[in-house]
C-alpha cells in the first residue's frame, strides 16, 4: 500500500511541531494532525532551558524565541519568614547549548514562531481541525482514520507519533500503561499582564509556607505569573473568585502593576508511560510523561524527546540506519526524563509541606545543609546518556556535546550545521572550525580525545580515533553511512 507520509503525528503543540520541522529539514515526509482550530492563546509553559533553546536554533526559532523571552539569575526556594532554603544562582549565563540557561518565555509566541518555521518546510504539512479517531498498525506502517472538516479521512504512514498530550488518545489506543510515580498536588494558577515590573520579584521564587506555599516566576511577553496550593476543603470555582485571587495576591502588593489575564485549576503530577514505542507507533512529549513544574522541565523534556526521535527516524525513513535504532528512544531519554521528574518531585515536596512540624524541621535540615555547602547552587545538570546508540565505553560517550562559539557570537551550529560532526585535532586549523578551535581543543584535552564523533542531537556518540569513530558510526547505522 503507498504511503501518503512518512511519518504523521498527532498533536501540534510545541513537541508535535518542532518534531515535524526537525524531520522535514531531514528530507522525511511529515504530516501534522490538530484538531484544535488555533494555537492556544493563554500561556502555559513558562521555561526554556539552554539545551532546548538549542534544539529551537535547529528548528530555526531560536532567535525569534529569545526575542520574546526573560532571563532570570536565580530560582529561590525560602521559607515563611522570607528565609533564603535553596538557591540555583548563574541561570542567565550562557549554558553548554550556547544559549542562557533560564529563559522565561510566552508559550503561544514559541507555538507561533514554531508554526511559521514549519509552514516553509516543503516536506511538512500542518492540518488544523483534523483529529485522529482510530488507527491500525500492521507492522509495515499504520492506517489512521482522520475527522476532518471535509470528511473523514485515511493516512497511511510509515509511523505514528503521538505527540498528542497528557491524555494522548494514541497512547490509549496503544493500551500503554502509564507509571504513577505517587505526585498529585491541586494548585491555582495566576497569570497577570505586567505594567509596572519595579514592583514584581525580578527572581523565580517558591515560597515554602505551610500556610499557602505559593510559586512566582517571571514569564515572557510582559506576563508574571503566581501558582497557589490549594488547601483540602477548598473548590476550584472557590479558588478561582476574583475576590479570592485578589486577597491571595495582597502580600505581593502587586495591585495596579498587575492586570489579571487567565486563572486556571491544574492537577500536578508525576508519571511516565510503560512503553514510548510500540511497533510503528511512538509517543512523544506529554503524551509519554508528565512532570511537576517545579523543575520547569515540561516542555523542555518534550523538545527533548522530539531532537532524540527526529534524527532517528529521519535515518531510518530514508535508508540509512535499521529500525533497531529506534529501540534506543525510550533508554535513553526516560533515565534523564526520571531524573527531571524526581528533581521537580523532590522541590515539590519540600514546597508542599504544609505541617508546620515538618515545614520547621526542613527549614533546619536546609539551613544547615547550605551552610556547610551540601547543597547546589548552580544550574540543575541531569544525567547523559549511559546506555543506546553511542560508543560505550570511550571517554564522554553519551555526554552532552557543548556548542562552542566564536568571538564574534557565531555559533558552531550554524557553520557546521544538521547531522552528525567528526571533528580532530586536525581539524582545528581548518577555516570553517579555526574561530572554535581554542575551545574545541579544551575539550579534546579535556577527555583526552584525538577526535569526537557528535550526534545529530549533539550527545557524543564517541572519542577516539577518526578511523575508529567512523567504523563503529558505520556498523551502528547498519553501514548504510
Amino acid at each position: 500500500m503507498e504511503f501518503d507520509c512518512d511519518v504523521l503525528i498527532a498533536g501540534g503543540g510545541p513537541t508535535g511541531v518542532t518534531l515535524a520541522i526537525l524531520l522535514a529539514k531531514r528530507g522525511v515526509k511529515v504530516i501534522v494532525a490538530e484538531k484544535e482550530a488555533n494555537i492556544y492563546p493563554l500561556p502555559r509553559a513558562a521555561h526554556l532551558d539552554h539545551e532546548s533553546m538549542r534544539i529551537l536554533q535547529d528548528a530555526g526559532v531560536a532567535d525569534e524565541v529569545m526575542a520574546t523571552s526573560r532571563s532570570v539569575a536565580r530560582y529561590d526556594f525560602r521559607n515563611a519568614k522570607g528565609d533564603l532554603l535553596l538557591r540555583f544562582a548563574g541561570s542567565d549565563k550562557i549554558g553548554p547549548g550556547g544559549w542562557p540557561g533560564a529563559n522565561m518565555i510566552h508559550q503561544p509566541s514559541v507555538e507561533a514562531a514554531l508554526r511559521r518555521s514549519l509552514a516553509v518546510e516543503a516536506s511538512a504539512t500542518l492540518h488544523n481541525r483534523w483529529e485522529l479517531n482510530t488507527f491500525t498498525d500492521d507492522g509495515e506502517g499504520v492506517s489512521a482514520q482522520i475527522a476532518t472538516p471535509d470528511g473523514e479521512r485515511t493516512i497511511r504512514a510509515r509511523y505514528l507519533v503521538g505527540a498528542d498530550g497528557a491524555r494522548s488518545p494514541v497512547r490509549e489506543a496503544s493500551r500503554i500503561a502509564f507509571d504513577d510515580l505517587n505526585f498529585e498536588e491541586p494548585w491555582l494558577v495566576v497569570d497577570v499582564l505586567v505594567d509596572d515590573y519595579s514592583r514584581l520579584p525580578d527572581a523565580n521564587l517558591q515560597i515554602c509556607d505551610p500556610e499557602r506555599p505559593t510559586t512566582c516566576v517571571l514569564m515572557g511577553e510582559g506576563r508574571h505569573r503566581w501558582e497557589f496550593m490549594i488547601k483540602p476543603g477548598e473548590t476550584p470555582e472557590q479558588v478561582s473568585d476574583d475576590a479570592f485571587i485578589e486577597k491571595l495576591l495582597e502580600p505581593w502588593n502587586v495591585k495596579g502593576a498587575v492586570r489579571m489575564e487567565r486563572k486556571t485549576v491544574y492537577t500536578f503530577r508525576a508519571r511516565i508511560a510503560s512503553e514510548w514505542r510500540k511497533g510503528c507507533v511512538l509517543l512523544a512529549g506529554d503524551a509519554a510523561h508528565q512532570t511537576p513544574p517545579f523543575a520547569g522541565q515540561g516542555m523542555c523534556s518534550g523538545l527533548r524527546d522530539a531532537m532524540n526521535l527526529s534524527w532517528k527516524l529521519a535515518a531510518v525513513v530514508r535508508g540509512q540506519a535499521p529500525e533497531s535504532l529506534l529501540d534506543s528512544y525510550q533508554p535513553e531519554r526516560a533515565p534523564n526524563l526520571r531524573a527531571t521528574i524526581d528533581m521537580a518531585i523532590m522541590m515539590g515536596r519540600m514546597v508542599c509541606t504544609t505541617n508546620k512540624w515538618s515545614a520547621f524541621l526542613r527549614d533546619i535540615k536546609f539551613k544547615l545543609a547550605r551552610a556547610i555547602g551540601k547543597l547546589p547552587e548552580g544550574p540543575v545538570e541531569y544525567p547523559p546518556i549511559s546506555v543506546g546508540a553511542i560508543m560505550a565505553g570511550s571517554p564522554a560517550a553519551g555526554s552532552y556535546f557543548p556548542q562552542s562559539i566564536s568571538a564574534d557570537g557565531t555559533r558552531i551550529y550554524d557553520v557546521l550545521g544538521a547531522g552528525h560532526w567528526l571533528i580532530s585535532r586536525d581539524d582545528l586549523a581548518a577555516p570553517q572550525i579555526a574561530p572554535f578551535g581554542s575551545s574545541l581543543c579544551r575539550w579534546l584535552d579535556k577527555n583526552g580525545a584525538e577526535a569526537v564523533l557528535v550526534r545529530p542531537d549533539r550527545f557524543v556518540f564517541g572519542t577516539g580515533s577518526c578511523d575508529q569513530l567512523a567504523v563503529s558510526w558505520r556498523a551502528l547505522m547498519g553501514n548504510a553511512q
